[in-house]
């Protein structure tokens, strides 16, 4: 097997109209752990769309392990890749565990009950969702309808993870959490591609960082060498200071203020 998940070869993406991405090229690695950022409005939702399958390129070529991705099934597709999408809104007042047990939903017919059940207790763990298992969904704050959200995208099980924003949500100890979980999927040979806003959390935990700008892939390679200040304060508009971490001496951005 490649050790390529996903191919991108000059990317162009149009929605109603508009110019959202332009000439994306970019190769998304198995055992990596993929960080997307840039401002808003950079195209960051709409690459991962394009990666889902959701938004169609109006030009160049989208490649899953080595075969367009307009060639899967549906099922055969849900089966190889899970999303984690902004919106967690459930219809109905399912309980936490109802909705993790939802991820299972490409495998009927191709999992026992057994596979069922050890998938959703191992999502419920990671996630630290089990607490919540009887809870309405609907009931739950934000941050817990994340993490539960989150566990359904784990019980799917499959070998690449697209997700979005997923700490967006959550207090310090799980945004910790959460990318560390990132960091150990990847090390178990996934490619997990993770759309961020914080940029020292992109730099402790992502082995490749991609930076967008205006639909264009500014930057792309190792936090060290692309969480650059002069590229992030050109990206950005704003002045920030790049410091290593003093423990693991990753790149951690800061705002420089003035006092």
């Amino acid at each position: 097997m490649t050790d390529v998940a996903f191919r991108l070869a000059g990317v162009d993406c149009e929605l109603g109209g508009r110019p959202i991405l332009s000439d994306v090229t970019l190769d998304i690695r198995y055992s990596n752990v993929l960080a997307l950022v840039g401002p808003n409005g950079a195209g960051k939702s709409t690459l991962l769309g394009v990666l889902t399958g959701d938004v169609r390129p109006s030009a160049g070529e989208v490649l899953l392990a080595d075969r367009p991705l307009d060639a899967w099934e549906p099922r055969e597709l849900s089966r190889t890749r899970a999303v984690l999408l902004q919106d967690n809104a459930v219809a109905f007042s399912f309980t936490a565990r109802q909705v993790v047990e939802m991820g299972r939903a490409p495998w009927i017919g191709a999992a026992d009950a057994e596979d069922d059940e050890r998938a959703i207790v191992a999502a419920m763990r990671s996630a630290d969702v089990i607490p919540l298992a009887s809870r309405s969904f609907p009931a739950l704050s934000g941050g817990e309808r994340a993490r539960t959200s989150l566990a359904r995208v784990l019980a799917q099980d499959t070998d690449i993870l697209l997700l979005d924003e997923p700490t967006a949500a959550l207090d310090l100890r799980h945004q910790e959490e959460v990318m560390r979980l990132a960091r150990r999927l990847a090390r178990g040979g996934r490619a997990v591609v993770v759309v961020l806003h914080d940029l020292s959390l992109a730099g402790a935990y992502a082995d490749e960082v991609a930076v967008l700008d205006g639909g264009t892939l500014r930057a792309h390679g190792v936090p060290d060498e692309v969480l650059d200040a002069a590229l992030i304060e050109s990206v950005y508009g704003t002045p920030v200071r790049v410091i290593p971490d003093p423990g693991t001496g990753r790149p951690i951005v800061l705002p420089r203020r003035e006092g």
